[in-house]
């Protein structure tokens, strides 16, 4: 007969227990629930909200089985289905549009066993059910609004340099520019060469007319489209994250497509509608007037909009939009020279970087 110490069997019996234990939440299931998120980004979800929703569905006579704070959303449980839709129009109807407000599914396990981690096993769609799209990424437009920087910029690059041109002219992604002379061409081929050497230019002559053509090169299109997917899914993984899903899976097939797995998820049609959501970013003056009690009370000045920064408190900025996310034309992470903290530098296209001269 085989006899081990006492603490062997002592560790093998704490280990099953463990091991039970954390294996708990897959029993519980899953249970119908509302998501509650901002539209925007920016807006934090508070105590203040979750009394609203609270109320709104009090009113309405809605059960629930739990309300919970759960990072910038609100998650309702409900004991079935139909209280559930119910429940995400009376919160539809009563938040407005400054809200998204989704149908989803939650674990059903206690909240003891969360506390300390144990949380269910996360099935994919074909275990789960949930939603799969295939995005494809418009490379075709990409590669036109470089094109139309690139032309805007020709234009700054020749009048600071005093050089006389006709036109300047775009055909999809090939910038066409027209001179008089041909020594006004050959001055702006050494001109833009040496600043734009991401280009191919071509000069030609036509009668008359001394013609400079810039085509991006092979490398710089290639560029500019993977500059482009990245940008998408970037923008995709933030969108995911206001829906709550569990380990939701986004990469890229192929050279201009990305798939995105959303297991779980009910409401397709509210997926769908968050993910094709229209990106806009806008750069703005921060009011440095502004009295801060009125600014930490929400009190905005005339011509002002409060806004809330990451730390949690009320910043005051201009209502005019200085520069938009059209003016950009590259982004990298990197460190600010003076303070040494984390910074993100941008890259402006002409007009961008005239406006941001004279702010």
């Amino acid at each position: 007969m085989n006899r081990f110490p006492l603490w062997k069997y002592i560790l093998i019996g704490f280990t099953l227990v463990v091991a039970f234990l954390y294996t708990l939440p897959n029993f519980f299931g899953e249970v119908p629930a509302v998501q509650v998120s901002p539209v925007r980004t920016t807006e934090k979800v508070d105590t203040a909200l979750l009394g609203k929703v609270e109320s709104l569905l009090k009113a309405s006579n809605v059960p629930t089985s739990g309300v919970e704070l759960a990072g910038n959303s609100i998650k309702t449980r409900f004991a079935s289905t139909d209280l559930q839709i119910k429940a995400k129009d009376v919160l539809q109807n009563g938040l407005g549009v400054r809200y998204t407000v989704a149908l989803n599914l939650v674990s059903a396990s206690p909240a003891w066993l969360s506390s300390i981690s144990a949380l269910p096993m996360y099935l994919g769609l074909d275990l789960r059910g949930g939603v799969h799209f295939l995005l494809e990424v418009d490379m075709k437009a990409a590669l036109e609004k470089a094109a139309i920087r690139y032309q805007n910029d020709f234009r700054t690059e020749l009048r600071s340099d005093k050089i006389r041109y006709g036109r300047i002219t775009r055909e999809g992604n090939v910038v066409t520019v027209h001179f008089a002379t041909r020594d006004q061409r050959d001055a702006a081929i050494n001109k833009l060469g040496t600043t734009f050497t991401e280009l191919a230019l071509t000069p030609e002559d036509l009668a008359e007319d001394f013609i400079l053509t810039a085509r991006l090169k092979p490398e710089t299109e290639t560029k500019v489209q993977e500059f482009a997917l990245q940008q998408n899914i970037t923008t995709l993984r933030n969108r995911v994250n206001e829906l709550g899903v569990a380990e939701p899976v986004i990469q890229q097939q192929g050279a201009s497509r990305v798939v995105v797995q959303l297991p779980g998820v009910q409401d397709t049609a509210k997926a769908k509608d968050i993910l094709g959501r229209t990106a806009t970013l806008e750069i703005r003056m921060v009011d440095e007037q502004a009295d801060p009690v009125q600014v930490s009370q929400g009190q905005a000045p005339f011509g002002d909009e409060i806004v809330t920064s990451r730390e949690g408190g009320n910043i005051a900025v201009k209502k005019d939009v200085v520069l938009t996310g059209d003016s950009i034309t590259d982004a990298s992470p990197g460190f600010d020279n003076t303070s040494g903290q984390a910074a993100v530098h941008i890259s402006l296209d002409g007009k961008g970087a005239r406006i941001f001269k004279d702010v």
